[in-house]
């Protein structure tokens, strides 16, 4: 709303005076009112279709087309081609209004119908459309086009010869030499989805090619085969089955609905989606022919080459990976769609892309979702209590918010990164609460449990992270309401169950988004006397050296009261190197340096510790007695990190959160946090001795953090020197256009494409020299910490038979015969086949750069297991295989 800002200037005088120039302001904003012409009027309509009833709606829609003086074909093409591709649950009524376009007017003869019918106008503008998205490989607008076109066909306004040949040319992307497995899903999906909505009638054509596309895409699916291992959401570490009891393929699924329609002559068709063009007389070809879909080539994928190599001659440039699609089924095909059903599969499509398409507005999807059965077969789900009857029973009777929820989930529990960020799919939950508490509710509580129960049946480790994340924001908007008492039983397994697990991290959770006192009255009073389940003290910082009994509790208070006065950063310094000379003197400490470094971060961390302001306060004024204390030796750097992690080891999220601050101040680097992880792992922070070395979630997110950091330095460098290049050409070829340099100069400068660090023709430009050089040593770093990340997983899994820590359960927790008796796993156990999740996480989740520097990173990394026979080792380079792509 726009407001007068002569108002803003009135002196106050309470309510009667807001309510005298109510008016004003109604009256200023009718001024303003930007009024619609009848184009936009009409093109709303249009969007608009279906608000009350569809089937009603569409013959006088038909007609106030018709009837728009003047007639803009672009405005009704437009209108229905965003109305296609954001809201693809519209779109059999859309062509159903094309159908009703398509018929000729009255008076119109055969000749002049075929050549001016409105509806083929209307088509021959809608597919410039789809050509323009298509060019932009814009996925999910063409596939959603082609179910247009599908519908169409069905109702005889596009021909089976052309609609063959479209879906043919998607069918021929599957056959390219090299296809990234995200251009051939989606072809695929474009040319399964196609079929499965017009099968029936290209079935019966003599000239369909239906047989040779469903050929095709089989091919393609059985080409791809390990990487679907890796991302399966029920984790096997001992099988290579890419079938799952819960969970299925979406390229997989789609291939088989297709294969067994084509087996049935497409007769369930009818009843999976509506078919409201149908109910229309048929078309006759000699007086309404139908519409030609031009010949398409779909382009090539985009790849942008910027020069840049490492230094051992490897391509920087990071291609993202598509990887497949496994959704996770939490409820059984009675209660929820089967997605290995023509029904099923498009119901689940449909949902997932108003999921993906109202990502900007969560309340507007919530609504729409709720109300997604109007726009189904009826008798699809089941009806709303005290709503009539469907005269049509399709015998489904689904229930409509298990489906929504189990579908939300699905897209969330996606391997190795969900297609929109957690939070969207936690606040979409949340909103459908909202909208309908008493049907959404049960179905959340339902979900929770299932997900609970596969927690200990192989749920992926960092789904189970997802679910404790979800579980944990959805109590806190909800008051924290849970039946933790269904859950007791579960207190008699071993503590490091993945159950045993979630419960932990969804509480640790749950109170850093309340407090320790409000989380822990919420639970029953067996876990509240469990340290297992939630800690007994509250989550703050632990400084060491505050109590007067320690040893270096004087000199500890003699660096705090510096700091708290705000003493010059070389001051504290001094005064630490003269604290360093009486301990040396004194002789009774071996490890002065350690000491003195510890004590001084927990007096720093202890300034810092009220809020995240002051922490940031702190680091940027002590930066040099920081960079003082780390030196240049990896030991410096290691204690600094130690201290980090003791003075917050009651609060685990801030050892997060400083370690990435010390890294963003270059204190330490990403390969220092790495090595760090690795040196101190135990598994959770209760466990601790010589046990063997093993991975939580917690050192997971210290790895990603570190490994995040180092990729994302390297990218913004690339971005730098890319910048700084285009400005170098620009000036050459300025400087050639006005002839005014020197030919010799010019001609070198000409000649640096493509461009290579160390080339000797950035010496004339000094930025670009400077940032070449800084690109060459980020890129070492990326790869030092990817190297030492896989050195780090080689230590857990499969240690050297000299090391210190060996861990026998490596080889075994990875047999079936062992995980048939996982009952009786140990805590070691758990820990261990944790730290394999993680060690999947990492080669599928940075498999962008694993590939691109895999010759090193497998030498360097694997140098200590290579020619190992042993199992744990087999399977660590059978992992890495997948991931890199060296295994089909």
């Amino acid at each position: 709303m726009s407001y007068d800002r002569s108002h803003f200037d009135r002196p106050h005088r309470g309510g009667g005076n807001r309510r005298r120039y109510k008016d004003d302001y109604d009256t200023h904003d009718r001024r303003r009112e930007s009024f619609e012409s009848p184009e936009q009027i009409l093109k709303n309509t249009i969007i608009k279709l279906g608000e009350v009833d569809a089937l009603q709606e569409l013959p006088r829609l038909a007609k106030q087309i018709r009837e728009q003086v003047p007639l803009s074909v672009p405005v009704i093409s437009e209108g229905i081609r965003i109305a296609v591709t954001e809201q693809p649950y519209k779109i059999p009524y859309y062509a159903a209004l094309l159908r009703l376009l398509y018929d000729p007017t009255e008076g119109e003869n055969a000749e002049s119908s075929t050549s001016s019918s409105l509806g083929k106008q209307v088509l021959e503008d809608f597919w410039k459309g789809f050509q323009g998205y298509l060019d932009k490989l814009a996925w999910r607008d063409v596939r959603l086009c082609i179910h247009f076109f599908a519908h169409l066909t069905v109702a005889q306004v596009i021909s089976i010869e052309s609609m063959s040949a479209l879906l043919q040319s998607f069918a021929a992307v599957l056959d390219e030499f090299g296809v990234s497995y995200g251009r051939g899903r989606n072809a695929a999906l474009c040319a399964i989805e196609g079929l499965i909505i017009s099968g029936a009638v290209m079935a019966k054509s003599s000239s369909s090619n239906t047989t040779e596309i469903i050929k095709t895409v089989q091919n393609y699916n059985d080409s791809i085969y390990s990487p679907k291992l890796l991302v399966q959401p029920a984790m096997s570490l001992f099988t290579e089955s890419r079938s799952l009891e819960n969970a299925d393929e979406v390229v997989d699924t789609g291939l088989f609905v297709l294969k067994a329609l084509d087996s049935s002559e497409f007769v369930e068709v009818s009843e999976s989606f509506p078919q409201p063009y149908l109910d229309f007389p048929d078309l006759d070809p000699t007086v309404s022919a139908p519409f030609e879909l031009p010949a398409i080539l779909v382009p090539p994928e985009v790849i942008e080459l910027d020069g840049l190599a490492t230094d051992a001659g490897e391509d920087a440039q990071v291609k993202k990976e598509d990887w497949p699609q496994y959704f996770f089924h939490l409820f059984d095909n009675e209660t929820t769609p089967d997605p290995a059903t023509p029904a099923g599969f498009l119901v689940r499509s449909q949902i997932l892309d108003t999921i993906d398409i109202f990502e900007v507005n969560r309340k507007e999807c919530a609504r729409l979702l709720l109300e997604y059965p109007k726009w189904c077969v009826p008798g699809t789900f089941k009806p709303k209590p005290g709503a009539p009857e469907p005269e049509f029973e399709s015998g489904k009777n689904w229930q409509l918010e298990s489906t929504v929820i189990e579908t939300v989930l699905g897209s969330l529990y996606l391997l190795p990164e969900s297609t929109h960020k957690t939070v969207y799919h936690i606040a979409l939950i949340t909103e459908l609460c909202k909208l309908s508490p008493s049907t959404v509710g049960p179905a959340v509580g339902k979900s929770i449990r299932r997900l609970y129960t596969a927690l200990g049946d192989g749920f992926d480790v960092e789904n189970a992270r997802r679910f404790a994340e979800w579980f944990a924001v959805h109590m806190s908007n909800f008051g924290f309401q849970w039946v933790w008492k269904e859950w007791l039983p579960d207190l008699e397994l071993s503590e490091q169950h993945p159950k045993r697990t979630f419960m932990r991290r969804a509480l640790e959770f749950e109170i850093r988004l309340s407090y320790h006192d409000r989380v822990l009255k919420t639970l029953p009073e067996p876990m509240q006397n469990d340290t297992t389940v939630i800690s007994d003290q509250t989550p703050g910082p632990a400084f060491e050296y505050e109590d007067p009994a320690h040893p270096h509790y004087d000199t500890a208070q003699s660096i705090l009261s510096l700091l708290r006065g705000r003493s010059k950063a070389n001051e504290v310094l001094s005064h630490i190197e003269s604290l360093k000379t009486t301990l040396e003197s004194s002789g009774t400490h071996l490890h002065v340096d350690n000491t003195i470094r510890s004590i001084s971060i927990h007096c720093l961390l202890s300034i810092g510790s009220r809020s995240f302001s002051h922490l940031l306060n702190a680091i940027e004024r002590y930066l040099p007695l920081l960079r003082g204390l780390a030196g240049t030796d990896t030991e410096s750097k290691q204690d600094i990190l130690s201290a980090v992690a003791s003075f917050w080891r009651l609060n685990r999220q801030m050892v997060n959160i400083v370690f990435d601050k010390l890294m963003q101040y270059q204190i330490v680097d990403p390969t220092d946090v790495v090595g760090w992880t690795f040196e101190n792992v135990g598994g959770d922070a209760h466990l601790s001795g010589m046990r063997p070395m093993s991975l939580s979630a917690f050192e997971w997110d210290l790895l990603k953090g570190a490994l995040d950091k180092a990729n994302g330095r390297v990218m913004v460098a690339r971005r730098k020197v890319a910048a700084l290049r285009k400005e170098h050409d620009d000036s050459v070829a300025r400087v050639k256009a006005s002839g005014g340099a020197d030919v010799g100069s010019i001609e070198m400068d000409a000649d640096v494409k493509p461009f290579k660090q160390g080339n000797d023709s950035a010496s004339e430009n000094p930025q670009l020299t400077v940032a070449l050089k800084a690109f060459a040593s980020l890129t070492r770093e990326q790869k030092g910490a990817l190297a030492r990340t896989i050195e780090g997983f080689v230590s857990c899994l499969a240690p050297s038979p000299s090391a210190g820590r060996q861990n026998p359960h490596a080889e075994t927790v990875i047999t079936e015969q062992a995980w048939e008796t996982r009952v009786t796993w140990t805590a070691d156990e758990w820990n261990t086949w944790e730290t394999w999740g993680w060690y999947r996480h990492f080669c599928r989740t940075y498999s962008p750069y694993l590939r691109n520097y895999q010759e090193t990173l497998g030498t360097v990394g694997f140098a200590k297991i290579e020619g190992s026979a042993s199992l744990a080792a087999k399977l660590m380079k059978k992992t890495w295989d997948m991931a890199t792509g060296q295994e089909s």
